[in-house]
C-alpha cells in the first residue's frame, strides 16, 4: 500500500524534522510504500497574506536533509514548467496540483524527468477526463497505450480529492476511484477531500471525516492514500483544519489494512 504523508507545506526546519521523525515507524512498516510529502510553495492560496513556504531552492535543501537523515523517498508539488527539472534532482515523485492537471507544458516537463508523476484530478473534472493528462505523460515517455498496467510501469498515478459543486465543499463520488483505475493506479487524497475552500479568507475543513473517507476508499479499492499530517495541526501553517494528528494517522492506516484483510478473506 502506497502512503504519501507529511505536512501540507514546508515550515521551519525543526518542525519538519520533528514531523519526519514521528513518521519513522510508518516508514519502517513492511506493508507500506512510504513517501514523505510537503510543498515548497503553496501557490494556490485563498489570501495573499497566507504562508506559502520557503520556495524552490530552500525547499529542496530541506528535502535533501530529510532524505539524508531518514532515508525517505519524497514528493512535492510543482506549479510551473521550469520547476520540474531542478525538483527532479531531489524528489522521487512530482505532483501535479488539481487546478493544473490540464496544463500540457507542466505535464510534459514533468514527464521528461525520471520521477514518478502523481496527477491530482481537478475538482472541476469528471473521472474519465483524466485519461488525457495520463496520455500526455505517457506519450512524452514514448508510450501510446493507456491503461492501468502501462501507467504503473511508467510511473504515472492519478489522485482523487473530490469535486466541487459551487457550495463551498468537496464531494467524493467513489465511482471515480473505479473509473480512474482504468487509466492508472489511484491514490485517494483523504485529507483534501474534507476541505471547505475559502471560508473567512482561509481554507477550512473538518478532519473528523478523514478516517471515514479513507475507510470508504479502502473498501472500494485504491492503490494508496495521501494524508496531510502534523504533530500539532492547530498551529500548522496550511490546511490545519483538515489534517490528521500523527496518532490518528496511525490508527487510520491500521483501519485501512483491516479492511483490506477483511475483503481478501
Amino acid at each position: 500500500m502506497i502512503i504519501l504523508t507529511g505536512p501540507c507545506v514546508l515550515e521551519d526546519r525543526d518542525t519538519i524534522m520533528k514531523i519526519a521523525e514521528s513518521l519513522k515507524p510508518l516508514s519502517e512498516d513492511k506493508r507500506v510504500e512510504f513517501y514523505f510529502k510537503a510543498s515548497f510553495d503553496k501557490a494556490n492560496r485563498t489570501s495573499i497574506s497566507s504562508y506559502r513556504g520557503p520556495g524552490l531552492d530552500e525547499g529542496l535543501k530541506i528535502f535533501e536533509e530529510v532524505k539524508k537523515e531518514f532515508g525517505y523517498k519524497v514528493i512535492t508539488d510543482i506549479h510551473e514548467s521550469y520547476q520540474a527539472k531542478p525538483a527532479s534532482e531531489v524528489m522521487d515523485i512530482l505532483q501535479i496540483p488539481a487546478f493544473l492537471c490540464r496544463q500540457t507544458d507542466l505535464l510534459i516537463e514533468a514527464a521528461k524527468t525520471n520521477c514518478k508523476i502523481n496527477i491530482k484530478k481537478g475538482q472541476f473534472l469528471a473521472a474519465d477526463a483524466m485519461k488525457h493528462p495520463v496520455e500526455k505523460v505517457l506519450q512524452t515517455r514514448g508510450v501510446n497505450t493507456i491503461n492501468y498496467e502501462t501507467s504503473k510501469e511508467n510511473g504515472v498515478w492519478l489522485c482523487e480529492r473530490g469535486n466541487t459543486f459551487g457550495y463551498g465543499a468537496l464531494v467524493v463520488d467513489m465511482r471515480n476511484l473505479i473509473l480512474m483505475r482504468e487509466y492508472a493506479p489511484v491514490i485517494f487524497d483523504a485529507t483534501h477531500s474534507v476541505q471547505i475552500p475559502s471560508t473567512g479568507g482561509t481554507t477550512g475543513g473538518n478532519s473528523k471525516f478523514v478516517p471515514h473517507m479513507a475507510r470508504a476508499a479502502a473498501s472500494v479499492g485504491v492503490d494508496g492514500f495521501f494524508f496531510e499530517t502534523h504533530t500539532n495541526p492547530s498551529v500548522a501553517k496550511s490546511d490545519g483544519p483538515n489534517m490528521l494528528q500523527i496518532d490518528e494517522l496511525y490508527k487510520t492506516v491500521e483501519d485501512i489494512f483491516a479492511i483490506k484483510k477483511a475483503l481478501k478473506n
